[in-house]
This record gives C-alpha cells, sequence and structure tokens, in this order.
C-alpha cells in the first residue's frame, strides 16, 4: 500500500473577536455555520482536506476550553488527534507542537497548515494547487505559502510581495521579497497597481523536516522547548508536558518569527475563491444582496429608503429599518452592534470594555 505522507494541521484556537457580537469566546466563529450551508467553518475546513490526507493525519490545534466543540462537531476524529494549548500564544508554538508530534510518528511528513475558518469556493483548484505544493516540500527544502492574487485593494489582509524570475523547479512558484502587515487604502491600492503582491492566506506548506530546521534556527527557544518533550510525544504524557512549558513560550507569529526571517520562503499565486471571512464585509461578498446592494440575513426584516448595509438580525421579532446607509447591524440573543461599515476594523478593540 502506497504510504501518504500528506498530514494538516488546522489551527482552531482563535477567539474572531471581529464577528462580535455573533462569535464569542465561549463559541469562536469557526465553529459557527456563519453562511447558512448547514456546515461549520470548521466541519467545510476538516472535509476540504480530507481529500489530501487520510482522517488519521489531520491535527487540530485548538485552546483547551473548545475541545468538546471539536470532537461534538468532528464526530469521526481520533480525540488524540486534538491538540489542547493551555494559553493562547499565537501561531509559532502551535505549530511547533503540532509538527513535533508528527515528527514523532513519520519523519517523512508533508504538512499542510490551515486555519478553520477560511472559505474556498473552489474546492478542485485547492486542491491542484496543495497536490502541487506538496509534491514540492517533497523534494526541496522550500517553505511554501498560497498567495491570492488581489481582487480589490483590501486593507483587512497581510500581502506578500514577490519576485518576477522564475523559479527552476517549477514554473508557477515564485520567491517571496517581503511579507506586508495590513496597509492603509492608499499603500493597497499601490500594491494592486504594481501587480507582484497578493494577499497572504494564511496557509503553508512545507516538509517536517524543514520546518523544524527553520525553529530551530530562527526560533531555538521554541524549538528548545518542544525538543525536550520529545520523548512524551503520542504518548499519554504529551499533554501535562505540554501544559507545563507552554507558558514559556514565546507569543509569536510564524509569519513574524519564521517567515519573515526565512531564505526559503516561495509563493504559489492562487485563485480558488478565497475569503477568510474574517470581518462582517468580507462576508457579506457571499450573501445575496437586494436591489440597494443590502446583504440582508433575516426573514422579519423590512428596509425603506436603506443601501449599503451588512444586517443580520435574529428571527423571533420583527424589525423595521428606515434611512441607514453604509451601516453594520448584527442582532443576537445577548447583544445588539451598531456601526459604520468603515469602523469594523476597530471593532475587536473595543470589545475589551465590556469585560
Amino acid at each position: 500500500k502506497m504510504i501518504n505522507n500528506n498530514y494538516a494541521v488546522i489551527m482552531a484556537g482563535g477567539i474572531g473577536s471581529r464577528f462580535w457580537p455573533v462569535s464569542t469566546s465561549k463559541m469562536p466563529k469557526q465553529f459557527l455555520d456563519i453562511l447558512g450551508t448547514g456546515e461549520t467553518l470548521l466541519q467545510q475546513t476538516f472535509r476540504r482536506l480530507l481529500d489530501i490526507c487520510p482522517r488519521s493525519q489531520i491535527l487540530i490545534v485548538t485552546n483547551k476550553r473548545y475541545k468538546n466543540i471539536c470532537l461534538d462537531q468532528l464526530p469521526n476524529i481520533n480525540e488524540e488527534n486534538i491538540l489542547c494549548e493551555p494559553y493562547r500564544r499565537n501561531t509559532a508554538p502551535c505549530i511547533a507542537y503540532a509538527s513535533f508530534k508528527i515528527y514523532n510518528k513519520n519523519k517523512n511528513a508533508n504538512i499542510i497548515v490551515s486555519p478553520s475558518d477560511h472559505l474556498i469556493t473552489n474546492e478542485s483548484e485547492f486542491n491542484r494547487i496543495v497536490r502541487s505544493c506538496l509534491n514540492l516540500c517533497k523534494n526541496t527544502k522550500g517553505l511554501f505559502t498560497l498567495g491570492i492574487n488581489p481582487s480589490r485593494p483590501e486593507t483587512g489582509y497581510g500581502y506578500i510581495q514577490y519576485n518576477e524570475e522564475m523559479i527552476s523547479f517549477n514554473s508557477e512558484v515564485k520567491k517571496v521579497k517581503t511579507f506586508t502587515e495590513k496597509p492603509d487604502f492608499e499603500l493597497a491600492n499601490k500594491f494592486l497597481d504594481s501587480g507582484d503582491f497578493l494577499w497572504n492566506s494564511g496557509m503553508f506548506l512545507w516538509s517536517v523536516e524543514s520546518i523544524l530546521n527553520e525553529f530551530s534556527q530562527l526560533l531555538p527557544d521554541i524549538y528548545d522547548l518542544f525538543l525536550k518533550g520529545d520523548k512524551f510525544y503520542n504518548t499519554n504524557l504529551e499533554a501535562s508536558y505540554i501544559e507545563k512549558i507552554y507558558s514559556s513560550c514565546k507569543n509569536i507569529s510564524i509569519d513574524y518569527g519564521i517567515l519573515e526571517k526565512s531564505n526559503s520562503v516561495f509563493v504559489y499565486p492562487s485563485d480558488f475563491g478565497w475569503s477568510d471571512v474574517g470581518t462582517w464585509t468580507s462576508l457579506s461578498e457571499h450573501i445575496r444582496k437586494d436591489e440597494n446592494n443590502n446583504a440582508l440575513i433575516s426573514n422579519q426584516a423590512l428596509l425603506y429608503d436603506s443601501s449599503n448595509n451588512i444586517i443580520k438580525l435574529s428571527d423571533d421579532k420583527l424589525y423595521l429599518i428606515k434611512g441607514l446607509e453604509g451601516y453594520i447591524v448584527v442582532d443576537t440573543e445577548k447583544a445588539l452592534l451598531i456601526c459604520k461599515k468603515e469602523d469594523e476594523q476597530n471593532i475587536k478593540n473595543l470589545i475589551p470594555d465590556f469585560k
């Protein structure tokens, strides 16, 4: 039987604060069926990756308080494939943890790392590109990231700039020049005009050997912490070891800790109907609009003289909205959000005021 060396790591620990009040820290957006498809975002991600690797080789990394939600939503996953983080420490420690656990089982593993809450509408194209990259991981030491051809000057995404020249081992892949944080509108427009910038999808592919090697070079303190636990991975002592060391982990993203510093990062320019559905605005692109460009999720609302709004309301009361333009209105049982569309990136900074 052909050995399948493909593994997937799904990062499902976020709290989705930009989706407040629908997404809360008790039930973040990856566990919600936010688009009304009959599947939560986590379930969609898991199902999509089943085409790439066997069920037993898909790992979920999440906060320990979400373990039971993961088990509920993915009834046929092995419990030991849910890696529980005792503290939030950003993406580098979570990827280090999963990588050491996989390396302990299979030293030839090639890994795709994916967020749990992104939307992909063209799954066959996604599949093709991921398979092509996993093949490259097997034969090169490269770290690969999926870059999305930008369709608008989006200020909510990070960007990747690449070099134009051809790469010897694959004509579709480009060498990464720089990673750029979320730009302002003016800069995003320049990125779009220059033609050598892609959106950073936050999906990464590499061999387990390559990524551990980069950790040892660029984040040696995190590497050493996890290396010391080598004999505990995939045993019943794993959880208590992780519990012991996690608070000492540096809080740092994989982008900042490794990808921005490594010299072996490549990007595959992709187009598979991707959205990080990170904000109400990006979600609204996937919702039918009325003739006044209102994205309305409700069976109980009447709108008059209102345009360009995003409105999500509960179905247990009637709503009448008149004369509203360019707003986000979200009503849940416990909370109501009303804000201008252009202010939505700030919502997450205001949530702590409720605490």
